[in-house]
């Protein structure tokens, strides 16, 4: 059955991927999205942008339900993160919010939306 679930996501981390992290951020992304019983069509697409005040990793992939995209802003302290998860599958807010949880979370706000008739939230944190 199709469902229309999207994981929207702001997290403080203390230890973020940095600049030369992006072949983990690419293992840690493909990890993600095979944890959510998903498949990669596209990626994961990794690069590091250095320009002030948007430093940081960008990474993106094309699932068969829908697409995941992460950007880093390594320059604050903590780091900044942000996330968006769209799928046409279920998903499961517990694994995205345990893969983050090695960088450090000091703060996070998330919405799930169920967008399947409306945009509605599921849950939020």
């Amino acid at each position: 059955m199709i469902k229309h679930h999207h994981f929207i996501g702001r997290f403080e981390v203390t230890s973020p991927p940095l600049e030369g992290d992006q072949g983990y951020l690419e293992s840690w992304m493909f990890d993600l999205i095979e944890a959510q019983g998903m498949k990669v069509l596209s990626g994961p697409h990794v690069a590091f942008v250095d320009n002030p005040g948007n430093r940081g990793l960008t990474g993106v992939a094309i699932i068969e339900t829908s697409h995941v995209a992460v950007h880093i802003w390594d320059e604050t302290a903590p780091a900044l993160v942000q996330l968006d998860f769209y799928t046409c599958g279920t998903l499961r807010k517990d694994l995205i919010l345990e893969a983050i949880a090695p960088w450090g979370v000091a703060k996070h706000a998330f919405l799930v939306l169920d967008r399947e008739n409306d945009v509605v939230a599921m849950e939020t944190a």
